[in-house]
Formats: structure tokens, sequence, C-alpha cells
């Protein structure tokens, strides 16, 4: 038997607490307000039990999100003075879109790298994952790295899958750790075909941090103090020849975004190539689980109605 609550647990009972503190007049009333809490609770469990084994698709395609998640992709040069991660959220889900079966992997880079989600077919939970990427705090923030973001993906990548494997890899470019950009061309034989995805603009745009105490729509913008002492705008900028030499190293193409319809030749291209592949490797016989909340809404239901007729009925018991 497993769990897969809807809701977290300790929210759940929080609402659960909150609904018995309102007690009711009368004992059964309060009894069945009780019983309805209890059922209510264990149906968000969303428990599942053993279902004996069940044939398990095994995606031949791989599709794995590098994801630069620093201060710099907040800044907003992409289209009307739009952020450049939101941007990258609504074209990486454009991307999942086009590849119905594939497996997704997520990594995200900022102070550390870090593999957000490992190869699943869950394409909503990779969105979900993706689309709460905020950039860290002003106050956490200590420059991009993109050494480390190969040396992390060599050794993710050096695995025993042999499925089809596409990168996109998707940054401005902007190192400011200071770091000189080493070579990515080590991870070339464990990519099959992808793109660097490029975003923001060689004038480059301001860029509002979002701490973790504060309201997005109370984010204000950066600033620093430059070598004499005055306070000016951050500006972020991209850097192309960063990016163009990621992207020669992979083996794979440059894009720079400026509207999602940048995307449309690469990805019929790479339809083309994975649609001659065949989407199962095999079937497995995996362990499966069914729900069985749907036994605990019978009696809730029957409850509810009971509650209904007695409160129609102004039934009051002592």
């Amino acid at each position: 038997m497993i769990i897969n609550p809807i809701i977290p647990i300790w929210v759940m009972a929080i609402i659960c607490i909150l609904f018995l503190v309102m007690k009711r007049k009368g004992k059964m009333n309060y009894i069945r307000q009780i019983l309805i809490v209890i059922l209510l609770f264990v149906i968000n469990l969303r428990i599942m039990v053993r279902d004996g084994d069940v044939p398990t698709v095994m995606p031949k395609v791989d599709i794995v999100f590098v994801l630069d998640n620093t201060l710099s992709m907040l800044a907003e040069d992409y289209g009307d003075k739009g952020r450049r991660m939101d941007a990258v959220k609504a074209d990486c889900q454009y991307i999942i879109e086009q590849f119905p079966g594939a497996s997704y992997s997520v990594v995200s880079f900022d102070n550390t790298v870090k593999r957000l989600v490992p190869y699943t077919v869950d394409a909503n939970m990779v969105i979900e994952t993706i689309g709460i990427l905020r950039g860290p705090s002003e106050y956490r923030a200590k420059g991009t790295s993109f050494n480390e973001t190969m040396e992390f993906m060599e050794k993710m990548l050096d695995d025993d899958r042999n499925n089809y494997r596409i990168v996109f890899f998707v940054s401005d470019g902007e190192i400011v750790s200071g770091q000189a950009l080493k070579s990515y061309n080590g991870l070339k034989q464990f990519v099959d075909d992808g793109a660097v995805l490029g975003y923001g603009t060689e004038k480059g745009a301001p860029m509002k941090p979002i701490n973790y105490y504060e309201e997005e729509k109370d984010a204000e913008y950066l600033y620093y103090y430059d070598s004499d002492y005055n306070h000016k705008l951050a500006l972020s900028k991209i850097d192309e020849k960063n990016l163009k030499s990621i992207a020669s190293d992979f083996g794979i193409d440059y894009i720079h975004m400026s509207k999602q319809s940048d995307l449309d030749s690469k990805i019929r291209d790479l339809q083309r190539k994975t649609n001659n592949l065949e989407m199962t490797e095999d079937m497995e016989s995996k362990e499966g689980y069914a729900d069985i909340y749907y036994w605990f809404v019978i009696p809730l239901m029957l409850l509810f109605v009971w509650d209904f007729v007695c409160n129609k009925r102004k039934v009051v018991y002592l």
C-alpha cells in the first residue's frame, strides 16, 4: 500500500482541525461531523493498493532541459519587456507538447546545479516543476558557473540509457562568476540532437529579483555600486559567444529566441528524426497500484445525505 496525497498532508490536517473546532450543536450532529472530516482526510491521502503487474511502455526518446535559473534570467527584454524566465517556461511547455510519449528530465543551475526531475513520462509534472522557477534571492545569488553545470551533466548523461537523447540548454550565456568557460566537448558523445536556446538582448535589461519574503508584485529592480560608488541600475546582457561555443561543443544548433516560432524549424527537424524511431523499447511488467479512494466516497456521500435530511427537518439529537 502506498499514499499519494492530493494536497500536502499537513495542509489537510489544518483544514480538518478547523472543521472540528467549529463544533455543531447536538451529539449526533457532531459525531457525523467527525466522521465526515475523517473520511475527507482519508480520501485526500489517495491510498493505493497493489494491483498486480502492469505493462509499462518504455519511451525511446529522452528530452533533457538544462535551465539557467540565475538572476539574469529575470531580465525584462523578451518581446514587449517580458521576463526571459517567463518566456522559457512557455517555450519549454511548447516543446513538451510537440513530443508526446517522450521521457523528460530537468536540470537547473544558479549557485548550484540540481536535477529537479529525473527521467519521467509525466509531462504535467515537468511543466509544473519548470513553472515554479523564479531565480535565487538577491541575497543568495553568487553568480553563474557554467563549468559546474558541465561537470554535473557529464556525470548525469553518462548512464546506460540507450534512448535517443535530445538536450535543450537554455540560458542568456552571461557569466558573472569570473570563471572562464570550459569546453563542453566531452558531452558531445552523450547527445544525439537538441539546441542551445539563447535569451536576452545585446542592449540588456534590468531585473527584479524575487526575495522569499516578498510577493512577486513587490519586487524591485536590482541596483549595484560601481567602482566610484555610484548607485546604478543593474543590466543583464546576452552573451552569444558563450552560447555558440557551448552549442558547437555539443554539436547541436544555437537559436537566439525572440519569439516562440523561432523553435518551429528545429522542432520539425527533431520530429522527422524521432518519428522514424520506435516509441517503445519493450514491454516490461512493473508493479502496479490502483486507487481505492472511491471506496471512501460512498460512505461520505451517505453521510452528506443524512446530514442534509437532518438539517432539512431541523432535527437535533441530544
